[in-house]
């Protein structure tokens, strides 16, 4: 079929949606929600047979939906309505839900039903984490039955008043319902307010006499004091007293002034800066490998989360006999200059444990979308920090590339892009959950790119696929990134899921590696578990070209990038960080084969 998207941005969802339909050979354009002309101009010019929304704030108009098919995936069950679906669903603590794919009418919400599906929703999961799991399988679940439905032409789509409905119409969740009383909240209900709004919007508070947006929540089982009041930092993060016990704070997004520019989210010390008082820090403690077995508490599942009794931690280490598998949780998947240097701290201790599998990543959620644009944002020299941030990603990146005395394997649980890819690629395996989308470029950022890109990944796929890759700018499914030799292994299961499946695979990995060096040791044959790829053997290829001239000829064209006041990466990283609203349809749209013409582009 063809099918336009329309969306408020070209987020995760709408991206899942996308890469889903083009590899079951759907021609998709995407246009931006930019206002009711631009939308009957996309609409004229595409003449989609059916037009999607898989996340759009905005009505479309009546015009529109009147002449077309235009359907609309709402975040909810049948009789959900209202624009703060997860919000609600966090706040009263549903443990099932839903999305619901309905035809676009005069009713917000309350069109046809062509499709549904349910998901659950796990204990302490994030809102955003939420939406770019469960949502997302459900959504695209739903989406491609209701696709289906209507390439047949034959089925009628139901009337919510026939159907049994399970959601009802609630209103904006405002800032009015995230306030947190921290003299009288506990930990479990300070979290519930703070998960509840973990990406956007934040909840507003007053910390250091200033006034922020708080985003993102851990509990913290050791530390006590006053309530409300601060007690430790630890990997950027603030540890705040409740009224029986204390919670970690990631990220603080400062309240914008009349007139002044919009806050950015940027780690809580690094934002509190001289207004932070002088509290202790927490070393990192990784669990040991004697306690790697116990139990994590099932409502703090997920990479980042404490094991019972453990403060949290960004980044954890365990092993599971000759597993080792080193855990990591950063905000956004963005990657500071500090980040960097902290997991490759990590990755060298876990290097010299006796094991013959390790395991970087896990997690439910963002492996990694590169540097970190915000903290960058926020330097007094975006320039200087640009330059350290790629440096420490190319010494992470460099690191694995280089191991050799074990087989490493990359488990993407959830997006990654830029950098984030390269850095998967690094590994011997490259492994990733079946709703994983990856975007393996840098251009629409304004950048050249480093990490060893020009390695790795046209030894991945082609020189002409990563010409392709890095050039049109599109993201790719689990299933084309397997296809193109992206990925080794799709794993097919739901977000809570992925953890213990990639233990169980890499203790399979392990077990026959080492059988296969008993086998050899005693003389004997056997079937080999294949070792590493040798396409990602740097040493390989040093007698040609050596690993090192890779990051120097990248490094150097970053460098020219970052120094260059009139590069466009400045005004597209402003941007990206301001969220500032699109003018025009992304340029790499345009280049859709049927994508429509003569659409708008921007410099990057």
């Amino acid at each position: 079929m063809r099918i336009l998207l329309v969306s408020s941005a070209f987020n995760s969802l709408t991206q899942r949606v996308f890469v889903e339909l083009r590899d079951r050979g759907h021609l998709v354009g995407v246009q931006l929600a930019l206002g009711d002309d631009v939308l009957r101009e996309a609409v004229r010019r595409y003449a989609p047979e059916l037009i999607l929304a898989p996340m759009l704030t905005s009505a479309i108009p009546a015009d529109v939906w009147s002449a077309h098919t235009c359907l609309i995936v709402h975040p909810g069950p049948v009789g959900d309505r209202g624009p703060s679906s997860l919000d609600w669903v966090l706040h009263e603590g549903a443990r099932q839900w839903g999305v619901t794919v309905l035809q676009a009418d005069a009713v917000m919400d309350g069109g046809d039903v062509w499709a549904t599906a349910s998901c659950a929703v796990p204990a302490g999961v994030t809102k955003s984490g939420l939406y770019r799991g469960e949502i997302s399988d459900a959504a695209l679940e739903a989406v491609l039955l209701a696709v289906e439905r209507v390439a047949s032409g034959d089925y009628v789509p139901r009337r919510q008043a026939d159907l049994s409905a399970v959601g009802r119409t609630r209103p904006y969740f405002a800032q009015s319902l995230r306030r947190i009383d921290w003299q009288r909240d506990g930990t479990a209900a300070v979290l519930r307010v703070l998960r509840a709004a973990d990406s956007q919007p934040g909840v507003a508070d007053e910390l250091c006499g200033a006034e922020w947006f708080l985003h993102g929540g851990h509990p913290e089982y050791r530390l006590r004091g006053r309530p409300g009041e601060l007690l430790a930092t630890h990997a950027g993060a603030v540890c705040r007293a409740t009224a029986d016990g204390a919670v970690w704070i990631p990220e603080l997004r400062a309240r914008k002034r009349p007139g002044g520019p919009s806050g950015i989210k940027l780690p809580a010390v690094r934002a509190l800066g001289a207004l932070l008082p002088e509290l202790p820090e927490l070393p990192a403690s990784p669990a040991s490998p004697e306690r790697t077995e116990r139990t994590e508490r099932t409502e703090l599942s997920g990479v980042g989360a404490a094991v019972d009794g453990d403060s949290w931690t960004d980044i954890r280490y365990r092993e599971t006999e000759s597993v080792g598998l080193l855990d990591f949780a950063f905000p956004g998947g963005a990657m500071s200059t500090d980040h960097c240097r902290r997991l490759l701290a990590a990755y060298r201790a876990a290097c010299t444990r006796p094991t013959s599998v390790l395991v970087l990543g896990g997690g439910r959620d963002f492996f990694s979308n590169g540097i970190h644009l915000h903290v960058i944002e926020a330097a007094a020299d975006p320039a200087e920090e640009s330059w350290a941030n790629i440096q420490a990603m190319d010494d992470l990146v460099e690191a694995v590339l280089t191991t050799t005395d074990r087989i490493t394997v990359s488990a993407l649980g959830g997006n990654a892009a830029a950098g984030g890819v390269m850095l998967a690629l690094a590994a011997d395996e490259v492994w990733c959950r079946s709703g994983v989308v990856l975007n393996p470029h840098y251009r629409l950022m304004g950048l050249y790119g480093s990490e060893y890109w020009t390695y790795t990944l046209p030894r991945r796929v082609g020189t002409d696929a990563a010409r392709r890759l890095t050039q049109e700018a599109l993201p790719v499914s689990a299933t084309a990134a397997r296809r193109l030799g992206l990925v080794d292994r799709i794993v097919h299961c739901g977000p809570e899921d992925f953890a213990g499946q990639v233990r169980a695979l890499a203790a399979r990995m392990s077990a026959e590696a080492e059988a296969e060096a008993e086998a050899e040791a005693a003389g004997a044959g056997a079937t080999k578990l294949p070792d590493a790829p040798q396409w990602t053997r740097p040493e390989n290829d040093r007698s040609v070209k050596p690993l090192s001239a890779y990051r120097e000829e990248e490094l150097a064209r970053m460098r020219d990038i970052f120094f260059d006041p009139r590069a466009p990466y400045h005004a597209l990283r402003r941007a990206f960080v301001r969220k500032w609203r699109p003018t025009a349809n992304p340029e790499q749209f345009g280049a859709l084969p049927g994508a429509l013409p003569g659409a708008a582009t921007r410099s990057g």
